[in-house]
C-alpha cells in the first residue's frame, strides 16, 4: 500500500455556496468517494448547510424536505453543522437575510488537520486562500472541488482544483436517473477543450472516464490515465457555446458521446453545449441551475479543412 493510500482524508462542504454556484443536485456519496479515492481513510466528513427557522415554522414542506436532506446525508457518514439563518434591518429599513458558515468551515478544517493528509474543500469562496494556506503550511495536501464563479485565486493557490461538472455523476444528467451510464456510448458527459483548430473547424475534449487514481495524468495516450477524449466538429456545438470561449479554464462541456463519423473507431462529441446552463433532471424533477427550490439542498444515493488530428495522438500535447 502506498503512502497516498494510506492519507487521513478530511471533506469540508460549504453546502450554500455550491447549491447556488452551480451544484445543486450534487450527489454526496459520489463526492466522498471522489475525496477517499486511492484509498483514503474519510477522518472527517462534514457538511455545513444552513436553515431558516423562521420559513420552517410556516413551511412544513421546507421543514421535512431539510430533514430528509440532513438525514440522508447523515446516514452517508457526513457531520451536519447547522448554520442558522439570521434577520438584520439595514439603516433604511430593509430586511436581509444570512448565514454565513465560513468561518466554522475555516476553523474546524484548521483544528482537525492534524490528522489529515489530504483537504478537499467543496467551495469557490475566495476567502478561504488564508485557510488553504494555512493548512499547506501544516503540510497538508489542498483540494477545491467547486462549479460556478470560483474565485481565480483559490484555483491558484491550491494543489488541485477539480470542476464538479467533471467529476462523473457528481451532478444529474439532463436526461435523468436512466440515463446510458456514464461514459458509454450514448451517455452524456462533461469534459473540457483542449485542442481547437479554428481552420479546420473541429477539436478534441477531455473528459474523465473515472475519478480514481492518476487525476494528473491527462495524456490519454497513456493507459494509466483516468481521461479519455473525444473528437467533434463545430457542426456540433449549440449556440450556448462561442468557439472563442472553448478553450477558456472555465468552460466545461456537455455532450452526448457516440461513435465518430469522422474518424472510424473513434469516439465523437454530438449536441455539444455549456455544463453551466443545463437544466437537470433528478428523481423525474426538473432542476434549473441557480434556481430556488422548496428544499435547500439535494442528495442522490445512488467536417473541416485541416488534418482532423488528435494533437495527443499526434504527440502535441
Amino acid at each position: 500500500m502506498t503512502t497516498e493510500s494510506r492519507l487521513g482524508v478530511g471533506l469540508y462542504i460549504d453546502a450554500a455556496n455550491i447549491q447556488y454556484n452551480g451544484g445543486w443536485g450534487m450527489a454526496y456519496d459520489v463526492l466522498r468517494e471522489f475525496a477517499c479515492r486511492d484509498g483514503g481513510v474519510p477522518l472527517r466528513l462534514n457538511s455545513y448547510v444552513t436553515f431558516d427557522a423562521e420559513r420552517a415554522r410556516r413551511d412544513n414542506g421546507y421543514r421535512f424536505g431539510v430533514e430528509r436532506f440532513h438525514n440522508a446525508i447523515r446516514d452517508m457518514g457526513f457531520k451536519v453543522i447547522v448554520k442558522e439563518v439570521k434577520r438584520y434591518r439595514d439603516d433604511a429599513g430593509n430586511t436581509f437575510a444570512k448565514a454565513n458558515a465560513d468561518l466554522d468551515m475555516a476553523v474546524d478544517a484548521l483544528l482537525q488537520s492534524d490528522a489529515l493528509g489530504r483537504v478537499i474543500l467543496a467551495t469557490g469562496d475566495g476567502d478561504f486562500v488564508r485557510v488553504v494556506q494555512a493548512l499547506q503550511n501544516k503540510g497538508c495536501r489542498v483540494e477545491v472541488v467547486a462549479f460556478d464563479n470560483v474565485s481565480a485565486a483559490l484555483r491558484r493557490e491550491v494543489d488541485f482544483f477539480l470542476s464538479g461538472f467533471l467529476i462523473p455523476n457528481l451532478l444529474p444528467s439532463r436526461e435523468g436517473p436512466d440515463s446510458v451510464p456514464w461514459g458509454e456510448k450514448g451517455s452524456i458527459v462533461r469534459g473540457v477543450c483542449y485542442h481547437f483548430n479554428r481552420d479546420g473547424g473541429f477539436g478534441f475534449i477531455r473528459y474523465l472516464r473515472h475519478a480514481g487514481a492518476n487525476l494528473w495524468i491527462t495524456d490519454t495516450r497513456r493507459d494509466d490515465s483516468p481521461y479519455a477524449s473525444a473528437y467533434f466538429s463545430l457542426a456540433d456545438l449549440d449556440d450556448s457555446v462561442a468557439p472563442d470561449q472553448l478553450q477558456r479554464p472555465d468552460t466545461v462541456l456537455e455532450f452526448r458521446l457516440g461513435v465518430s463519423q469522422a474518424k472510424e473507431g473513434e469516439l465523437q462529441a454530438y449536441e455539444v453545449c455549456q455544463a453551466q446552463g443545463v437544466e437537470r433532471i433528478r428523481s423525474g424533477t426538473q432542476v434549473r441551475p441557480n434556481s430556488p427550490q422548496s428544499m435547500p439542498h439535494s442528495v442522490s444515493h445512488n467536417a473541416g479543412n485541416g488534418s482532423q488530428t488528435d494533437p495527443e495522438t499526434a504527440g502535441n500535447v
